[in-house]
């Protein structure tokens, strides 16, 4: 009896420990093409933790290891919606594919938390048409201050009434407070950067009153800088004539010098701020400043500097350095990564395969619309050019082995190179190794001779960075090409935008 007693204790402390979210659902008349993905809305790295495909009749499962209790954004069809959760959860979500996800249905474990965030949606979408922001950032400060502060009020009665109605859990409430907190310090910092030239009174200095309120409100720094990336953006705006300042007189007679190495420099001058608060805003600068497809080898190295030096949270120095390979790929001059791939017979095949001669390595799936009609024609002429020199290997990232089959047979029938598997697709080893998401697909590496990385990652066959690397390897010389004629919509994406668009620390030169 003990030995059972045991046993079912083991398994309870398991579930309960679970990192993992369960998803399923259904979305009516959803496109097989289109896939759901779900995103950390709090993170650095704004990377799919996800990416789910829907069978014929729109019905989708799968499940992902959530890095904490919070909010996630849902990615479906180019729309975006929030949802909570909890790691351990099994969550239903359904809804039609017209609008999914900007309106869904939860059940399951997630049901009460989310039926509270939509009712609090709702409200504020119609709270919003009943106040008149325009008249109230006319007023004199006095004014201001009196209506923000019943903003407020009304706001957290809100949410304290339907806390009440759908017993949500605390750190939602928590959340949806902070964020109340958010929305009314950014109203305080447009007042006082605008109400000046509005009223005619370029002298305009803030009271202590309103110094205050602000003080107030921002009494659980910490939570809010973690949990709300619109707070980090408000702190970025509030530092940003401080930072300009510092970026001026520390930037001379240095050109190669990033916006990051800057930022990063002005912050060990800010004792006041906490270490939390520091790494999450750097982690948020070098990703929208610095952390771009065509950075090049050397500011990379300075990146992953400062992520080592400077960030001190381990999570945000993972995420970063997953961001870093998503975007630029793996760095120049290191061995590729082997993983486990099948062909379709089923026979285990090994990139080191290939050594003594280089190869590209090309991902795709067969959900990806534009391969057919604007990448395979550009890779059969790049075959075709270069196939005395090299090798190709085609390497599938689709949810079945079947699927891969009768894409490959058909995508690429002709076309001389090795098709390749990774099993379960974007969850697969390969795609992780290689920084493989949904928003780069396709995309294409080059490897030398020596089984080393010799480019970064492409999603564009026609990139002039892409054609040399290819004649420094093969000693051939491609014809030259309009590289905007290879150019896939929608593709270059860097996932750093999936951070709302704000001023921040900008580039000094």
């Amino acid at each position: 009896m003990k030995k059972y007693l045991l046993l079912f204790i083991i398994a309870v402390f398991v579930m309960s420990c679970s990192k993992k979210v369960e998803v399923k659902g259904k979305i009516t008349g959803g496109s097989p093409l289109e896939r759901i993905e779900f995103v950390e809305a709090s993170g650095v790295g704004t990377l799919p933790l996800i990416n789910i495909g829907l069978d014929k009749d729109g019905n989708f499962s799968g499940n992902f290891e959530a890095p904490k209790d919070g909010m996630y954004v849902i990615n479906y069809a180019n729309r975006q919606n929030l949802i909570y959760l909890e790691r351990g959860q099994n969550v239903n979500i359904s809804g039609n594919g017209m609008t999914f996800p900007n309106e869904y249905v939860i059940t399951g474990d997630a049901k009460k938390n989310n039926d509270f965030l939509q009712a609090t949606q709702k409200f504020l979408a119609e709270y919003a048409g009943k106040v008149n922001l325009n008249q109230l950032m006319a007023g004199d400060e006095a004014a201001f201050l009196k209506g923000v502060r019943k903003v407020e009020a009304d706001i957290n009665k809100n949410v304290d009434e339907l806390a009440k109605k759908n017993n949500p859990s605390s750190g939602l409430v928590t959340w949806k407070k902070n964020d109340v907190k958010v929305t009314i310090l950014n109203l305080l910092a447009n007042y006082e950067m605008s109400h000046g030239p509005m009223a005619g009174n370029p002298s305009y200095k803030s009271s202590k009153a309103f110094k205050d309120y602000e003080t107030k409100l921002e009494d659980d720094k910490d939570a809010m800088v973690k949990t709300i990336p619109l707070y980090r953006q408000y702190l970025l705006v509030k530092m940003t004539p401080d930072f300009q300042k510092y970026a001026e007189a520390n930037s001379k007679g240095k050109a190669d010098i990033t916006t990051s190495e800057l930022f990063a420099q002005y912050l060990k001058t800010k004792k006041e701020i906490s270490q939390t608060a520091k790494d999450y805003l750097l982690a948020f600068v070098m990703a929208q400043a610095d952390i771009h497809p065509t950075t090049p080898a050397n500011k990379i190295d300075k990146i992953k500097k400062i992520i080592d030096t400077d960030i001190k949270d381990a999570t945000i120095k993972s995420d970063l350095l997953k961001m870093q390979v998503a975007i630029t790929g793996l760095k120049i001059g290191e061995a590729a990564p082997e993983a486990p791939l099948v062909k379709q017979d089923g026979k285990a095949y090994k990139l080191s395969e290939n050594k003594g001669k280089p190869y590209m390595l090309f991902f795709y799936a067969s959900w990806n619309p534009y391969i057919s009609e604007a990448t395979v024609p550009v890779l059969k002429e790049v075959v075709n050019f270069y196939k005395s020199k090299m090798n190709f290997v085609f390497v599938n990232v689709d949810d079945t082995k079947d699927q891969f089959v009768k894409t490959s047979n058909s995508l690429l029938k002709g076309i001389q190179g090795v098709n390749v598997y990774g099993e379960k697709g974007m969850e697969s080893e390969i795609a992780k190794k290689y920084g493989v998401y949904g928003f780069k697909l396709p995309c294409f590496v080059i490897i030398d001779k020596d089984g080393k990385i010799a480019s970064r990652s492409f999603v564009n066959l026609g990139e002039p960075e892409l054609v040399t690397v290819l004649d420094k390897l093969t000693g051939l010389s491609a014809p030259k090409v309009d590289p905007n004629m290879q150019l896939q919509p929608g593709l270059q994406v860097d996932p750093s935008a999936q951070q709302p668009a704000n001023p921040q620390p900008a580039p000094t030169k």
